[in-house]
């Protein structure tokens, strides 16, 4: 039985050519059975598994990498998984994941955008088989460009950057998108809220630069512009997309003294937030104030009046980010893919004086 050797007796070709040795096939056909990616006879790649399996051959992930081979795993970037909305999504990726036969990798970065890049880079270097980005992108040039480095060098390792909930980095880019009609949701939140008498609506939640955001502003003003209206300007408050900053921002808003019927919220996490602090204050949702938010989270009806809403599809986000990279050759004309939204009417909005 020839010796086994490893990375202290001299490292991964030597332990190629013991399964070649011991396969009786040369050491280049062992690195085709390893990658996958030429073909073997099924004799030839049977006796080569057999041999792995005699010498208890453990692959080393980077001699896969440098041979071309993916490592069978899918990896999910994300601000912070603890967020319910991102929590579905990664349920969804996960889900298809594992009939896709893949692992799936969760890779958090804490809303920096350059730890975003750093853990790009890493799962380009670990060959995985799709990097799915997830959240909103950033107006950053450089931002911008590096991302659209890696998505052409994942590309050339038969990787594949997946943006979910952002745009698209730009034609000729090879990454999948599947986005959502963020803007059309936001729209169609302020007609609802519009149709019902209200004219003085308060916008809690804006990031500069962030395209969530901006997509959501958008909507929010083109609502009110196509009934010849404009939002004021005072009534649309910076601020994260956390419970805590609606539940201030609310206590602000309130304390500023100036007239608005309804809130929209950013998130549904700002909406809970802005429910507390209404209620807190002695006003009545939705009698004195209505509340709308956006996302249509779990926690969305357990709030109290539960929340109106804006329903994203969140979990198959996730599932369409997976299926369509990893089936991109026979899915070509479906790599930019735009899911629906809708409003959720519940018991926190309501025509004034009803």
């Amino acid at each position: 039985m020839p010796k086994r050797t490893g990375p202290g007796a001299g490292g991964d070709a030597s332990t190629v050519r013991d399964v070649a040795a011991r396969a009786g096939v040369s050491a280049s056909t062992v690195s085709r059975v390893l990658g996958g990616t030429y073909p073997v006879a099924a004799a030839t790649r049977a006796r080569v598994l057999r041999a792995m399996r005699e010498l208890d051959y453990v692959v080393n992930a980077h001699a896969r990498a440098l041979g071309g081979a993916t490592n069978k795993t899918v990896a999910f970037v994300v601000d912070d998984v603890t967020g319910p909305f991102y929590a579905h999504i990664a349920r969804g990726v996960e889900e298809q994941a594992a009939a896709e036969g893949r692992l799936c990798m969760l890779c958090t970065t804490h809303g920096d955008p350059q730890r975003v890049l750093a853990v790009v880079e890493t799962m380009r270097e670990q060959r995985a088989d799709a990097v799915i980005v997830v959240g909103g992108a950033w107006d950053d040039k450089a931002y911008h460009q590096r991302m659209t480095h890696f998505a052409h060098a994942l590309d050339r390792a038969g990787s594949r950057l997946v943006l979910v909930g952002r745009p698209p980095l730009g034609p000729g880019v090879p990454a999948t998108v599947v986005d959502y009609d963020n803007e059309g949701g936001a729209f169609a939140m302020t007609t609802h809220l519009l149709s019902g008498g209200h004219r003085r609506i308060a916008y809690l939640g804006r990031i500069s630069g962030l395209s969530t955001s901006s997509q959501r502003i958008r909507g929010f003003t083109r609502a009110h512009e196509l009934l010849g209206l404009a939002p004021d300007p005072e009534l649309i408050m910076d601020g994260a997309f956390t419970r805590s900053y609606g539940y201030r921002a609310a206590h602000a808003l309130l304390a500023s003294g100036r007239e608005f019927t309804a809130v929209f919220a950013a998130t549904d996490m700002i909406a809970a937030g802005v429910v507390q602090a209404l209620r807190e204050a002695g006003r009545r949702i939705p009698d004195d104030i209505a509340v709308a938010g956006y996302d249509d989270i779990p926690l969305a009806k357990d709030v109290h009046p539960a929340l109106t809403t804006v329903n994203v599809p969140q979990e198959e986000l996730g599932r369409s980010a997976v299926r369509l990279a990893l089936h991109r050759t026979e899915l070509a004309d479906s790599q930019h893919l735009v899911l629906g939204t809708h409003v959720v009417l519940r018991d926190s909005t309501r025509r004034p004086g009803d």
